[in-house]
C-alpha cells in the first residue's frame, strides 16, 4: 500500500507538466539571452579556468568538477540506455536538444547562486535556498527548499547509488556487496570529514580522468566502427523526426524519453548544480553561470554521447516502446541500462566489458553520492542559520554518519521505494527552483548584460549590484568591496 501511494506520487511530481515546465524555462532563458550558449561557447571554455581558489572558496574549475560529480552520475549510462530501448536511436537527438536549451537555465541559477551567496563559517554557501530567500523574500518557500534538498541528497539517494557499485563490482569481480559497501564508506567518510574543500579537490582529480576514460573508450568503440558514422547519424536524425522506416511510427516517444531523460542527467534548472556555482572564488556572478552553462554540454554532448555512440555503432541494444511489440531486439530479454554499455563493449574487448562498466559505474556513482554530501551540508547549513542553531557543527556531524550509514545499507540492500521516494525529492527541488529562477530572471538577465557591457569596455567584469539595483546581495554589497579595498591598500 505504502509502495502504490508513493509511486502515484512520483508519477505526479515526474508528470509531463515538469517536463514541459522545464522546457519553457530553458527556452525562455535561451530567448532572453538571446542563446547565450551559442554566442558566448568560448567564452565559457575560458572562464572554467580563470578563477583561483582562495580561503573562502574554490576555483572555477572546482567548482565545475563539484558540479559535474552531480549532474554525471548512473543516468549517463542507464538513462540513455533506456531513452533508446523506448523511444528508439531518435531520443538521442532530443537528449541533444535538450541540453541546448537547457544551458540557459543552468546559466540563470548558477549565475543567481552567486550573486546571492553569503559566507558563513569562513566559507562561501549559496543555492535555490539563499537566492529565494534573499531575492524573493520568501523564508518559508526557501526553506522548504532547503528541507527537501537535505531529505532528497543526504537520506534517499546516496543509498542507491552505492548500490550501483556494490552490483558492478559483485558481477564484474564477484566481491561480496557488504565489502564494497565497507570499502565505499571509508572512502566517502574520508573526503566528506575534510569539508568543501577535500570534496572539491577530489572532485577535481576524478571528473577529468573518468569523463576521459570512458569518452576514450567511446572513440575506440567509434574508431573501430568508423564506417558507420554517417549512418548512426543518419539513423538518429531520421528517427528523431519520424522519417526512418523502422522507428517513425515511435516519434512521440523519441520526444519524450530523449527529454525526459535528457533532463533528469543533465539537471539544467533542478537547483543541484547552484550549490557548487555559489562556491566559487570569482569576480563576476557571470563568469560562473557562464561556466556551468558548459557543464550541460559535457554531461550530454560529451558523457551521453559517448554512450549513445557506443550502444548504437555496435548494435548492442533492443527498442521496445511502451504498450507496443519490439523493433528491435538485439540482446534478446535484456533489461535496459548498463548492460547495453557492457556488451557493446565487448564487441571490441571480448572479456572488458563487465570490469569497463563496473569502473565507470564506481567513478559516476562516487562522485555523485560526494556532490549528494555537498549539498545537503549546504542546506543543512542554510536551516541553522535560519532557525538560530547554536551549534552546527554537530548537526553537521550528524548528516555525515547518517549518510554513510545510508552508505553503506544502499549497498547491500536496496528498493524501488527508495528510489521513487528519491525521485520524488529531486523532482520537488526542480518544481521548486524551476518557479524561483523565473521569478527571479529580472536580476538574473542584469548580471549577464552588465557583464557582456564591461566586457565591450576591455574590462575584467567586476559585479556591483548597488549600480544595477539589486538587493540582498550582501557579500557583493559588503564583503567583497571589504576585500578589495584591503588588497589595494596592501593590508
Amino acid at each position: 500500500m505504502m509502495e502504490k501511494w508513493v509511486e502515484t506520487v512520483s508519477n505526479l511530481v515526474w508528470s509531463p507538466a515538469l517536463i514541459i515546465l522545464c522546457l519553457v524555462v530553458g527556452l525562455f532563458f535561451s530567448l532572453s539571452t538571446r542563446f547565450l550558449q551559442l554566442r558566448h561557447f568560448a567564452e565559457m571554455i575560458r572562464q572554467m579556468f580563470r578563477g583561483k581558489s582562495s580561503d573562502e572558496g574554490i576555483s572555477s574549475f572546482q567548482a565545475l568538477s563539484l558540479a559535474l560529480s552531480g549532474r554525471v552520475g548512473t543516468g549517463n549510462i542507464a538513462g540513455v540506455a533506456t531513452a533508446i530501448a523506448y523511444g528508439g536511436p531518435g531520443a538521442v537527438f532530443w537528449m541533444w536538444l535538450i541540453a541546448f536549451v537547457g544551458a540557459g537555465s543552468a546559466f540563470a541559477e548558477a549565475a543567481l547562486a552567486q550573486v546571492y551567496k553569503t559566507k558563513q563559517d569562513g566559507q562561501f554557501r549559496g543555492g535555490p535556498a539563499y537566492y529565494i530567500e534573499k531575492g524573493l523574500k520568501w523564508k518559508w518557500y526557501a526553506a522548504l527548499f532547503a528541507v527537501v534538498t537535505v531529505l532528497a541528497t543526504g537520506v534517499l539517494l546516496p543509498g542507491v547509488q552505492a548500490n550501483s557499485i556494490a552490483e558492478g563490482m559483485k558481477n564484474a569481480f564477484s566481491i561480496h556487496p557488504a565489502v564494497s559497501g565497507i570499502g565505499i564508506v571509508i572512502l566517502v567518510g574520508i573526503i566528506i570529514i575534510g569539508g568543501v574543500r577535500r570534496i572539491a579537490r577530489t572532485a577535481e582529480f576524478i571528473v577529468p580522468f573518468m569523463a576521459i576514460g570512458y569518452i576514450l573508450m567511446a572513440l575506440i568503440i567509434i574508431l573501430v566502427n568508423i564506417g558507420k558514422v554517417p549512418e548512426v547519424f543518419s539513423l538518429i536524425f531520421r528517427s528523431a523526426f519520424g522519417a526512418d522506416a523502422a522507428f517513425g511510427g515511435i516519434l512521440g516517444a523519441a520526444i519524450s524519453w530523449g527529454v525526459k531523460r535528457g533532463i533528469y542527467s543533465n539537471e539544467a534548472g533542478q537547483g543541484t548544480a547552484p550549490h557548487a556555482a555559489a562556491a566559487a572564488e570569482v569576480s563576476h556572478p557571470a563568469k560562473q553561470g557562464l561556466v556551468q552553462a558548459f557543464s550541460i554540454y559535457i554531461d550530454t554532448w560529451f558523457v551521453c554521447s559517448a554512450t549513445a555512440f557506443m550502444i548504437l555503432m555496435t548494435g548492442m541494444y533492443n527498442v521496445t516502446p511502451e504498450g507496443k511489440a519490439p523493433i528491435v531486439q538485439t540482446l534478446g530479454d535484456v533489461e535496459p541500462g548498463p548492460t547495453y554499455t557492457q556488451k557493446a563493449v565487448e564487441t571490441v574487448f571480448p572479456d572488458l566489458g563487465a570490469p569497463f562498466v563496473a569502473v565507470a559505474l564506481f567513478f559516476f556513482a562516487f562522485t555523485t553520492i560526494m556532490a549528494y554530501y555537498y549539498m545537503a551540508e549546504t542546506n543543512l547549513t542554510y536551516l541553522g542559520r535560519l532557525l538560530k542553531w547554536k551549534n552546527i557543527r554537530t548537526f553537521q556531524f550528524a548528516l555525515k554518519i547518517v549518510m554513510l550509514a545510508v552508505v553503506f545499507y544502499g549497498s547491500v540492500k536496496t528498493a524501488s521505494l527508495a528510489w521513487m521516494l528519491g525521485d520524488i525529492g529531486v523532482g520537488s527541488m526542480a518544481w521548486l527552483n524551476l518557479v524561483a529562477i523565473l521569478l527571479l530572471a529580472k536580476p538574473a538577465l542584469k548580471v549577464l548584460k552588465d557583464y557582456e557591457q564591461q566586457k565591450k569596455e576591455g574590462k575584467d567584469p567586476v559585479f556591483d549590484p548597488v549600480k544595477l539595483g539589486i538587493e540582498g546581495a550582501d557579500f557583493w554589497e559588503y564583503d567583497y568591496k571589504e576585500r578589495e579595498t584591503k588588497a589595494v591598500s596592501g593590508k
